[in-house]
């Protein structure tokens, strides 16, 4: 049996958002995408990312929110006592990182309707080259995110959005970095691979230029505990063709305001590393390089990190527990179940009604 055979990646378990304002930046996720459940919070210091933050240890207020309709969570992260450093530019289609987030949505139409109703900053509705619908709307501070047509659901709440269903990074090679994530990350389907100017990003910077743009999907269904919540899932690689794209991260740590990381769930995490290694992208961080626990506070297990090949940051989590009911006492242990079964949907059901008592509390 190869390592391949012993880890499996369950989906985009979340898109981790910097910011200068958390509760500004959950508010305004709660209030626009419905990502009113916190899976878990966390008020410590990051001990084990020292490659990018300087070589300091910084203390964070940390939280993965999530709407329950299906989907990917967002990462809400803030310097506790470090001042964030904003990126000092426009970020444009193509730059080096991930510029955008896709934002799973049932009626493209309907929503932007919704959402235009009580904010202004975002575009009309247009399609992606394969004729998806879709439309793009930024957050107070300048963070995009592609409302993407998806029609999946896990659980119904009555809303035209669900969770994160990829994201758009921008690559300076396209035929190695569709390597990476084929190899790498299972996206071994091409959706379309189109060159040109697109209509659908005429509203963003840089978005009348010419770019290469391939759209990369799992040909396989992903499975796991969490998959079920998670759905499907996608990545849109960019190369800009007209001019030298920027960095987002450049100069800056990570945690600083923008989109951090992609962060997949993951099962079998040591076999993970070999075959990472094995690709030429060994972790360049190891929350338990001894095989040992993280706990990130109610909730705990191992998360690594490696680069793509444009140094985009991606991130693993294998879960050992999670709270379901902290005040009751019920907790999940992951490793004592069959990792390839999902998780019942009645858990996440008390998880959304926990959280949003606890909201309402405060």
């Amino acid at each position: 049996m190869n390592d391949m055979d012993q880890f499996m990646i369950s989906g985009i378990q979340q898109v981790g958002v910097g910011t200068e304002n958390f509760n500004k930046t959950w508010n305004w996720l709660n209030e626009m995408f419905g990502a009113d459940v916190k899976i878990l919070e966390d008020d410590t210091v990051a001990e084990r990312m020292l490659p990018y933050t300087g070589g300091q240890a910084q203390q964070r207020h940390a939280s993965i929110v999530a709407n329950l309709q299906g989907g990917g969570g967002f990462e809400i992260w803030q310097y506790s006592k470090r001042t964030p450093v904003p990126v000092g530019f426009e970020i444009a289609v193509g730059d080096l990182g991930i510029f955008a987030a896709k934002v799973a949505c049932r009626d493209i139409a309907a929503f932007h309707r919704e959402l235009s109703a009580k904010w202004t900053d975002l575009s009309t509705p247009a399609t992606l080259p394969d004729g998806t619908p879709c439309f793009y709307v930024k957050d107070p501070f300048g963070n995009c995110f592609q409302l993407v047509r998806q029609d999946y659901l896990y659980l119904e709440q009555h809303r035209l959005t669900g969770g994160v269903a990829g994201a758009l990074v921008g690559v300076t090679e396209m035929e190695r970095s569709i390597d990476f994530y084929r190899e790498v990350l299972g996206y071994d389907t091409i959706v379309y691979d189109r060159t040109g100017a697109f209509e659908d990003w005429a509203w963003m910077a840089g978005g009348a230029e010419r770019y290469r743009r391939v759209l990369l999907k799992p040909s396989q269904a992903r499975v796991g505990a969490f998959s079920g919540l998670l759905g499907a899932d996608c990545i849109e690689l960019v190369q800009a063709l007209d001019r030298t794209p920027r960095k987002i991260y450049e100069g800056r740590f990570w945690g600083d305001p923008g989109f951090i990381q992609i962060c997949y769930d993951i099962t079998g995490m040591q076999a993970l590393g070999r075959f990472c290694a094995g690709k030429g992208h060994p972790f360049t961080v190891d929350s338990c390089p001894d095989g040992q626990q993280f706990d990130m506070g109610d909730a705990s297990g191992h998360f690594t990190y490696i680069e793509d090949p444009d140094g985009t940051l991606i991130e693993f989590v294998e879960t050992h527990k999670i709270p379901v009911a902290k005040k009751l006492g019920w907790f999940i242990d992951m490793r004592r179940r069959d990792p390839r079964k999902p998780l019942p949907k009645f858990l996440f059901r008390m998880m959304g009604v926990v959280s949003r008592g606890r909201k309402r509390e405060e």
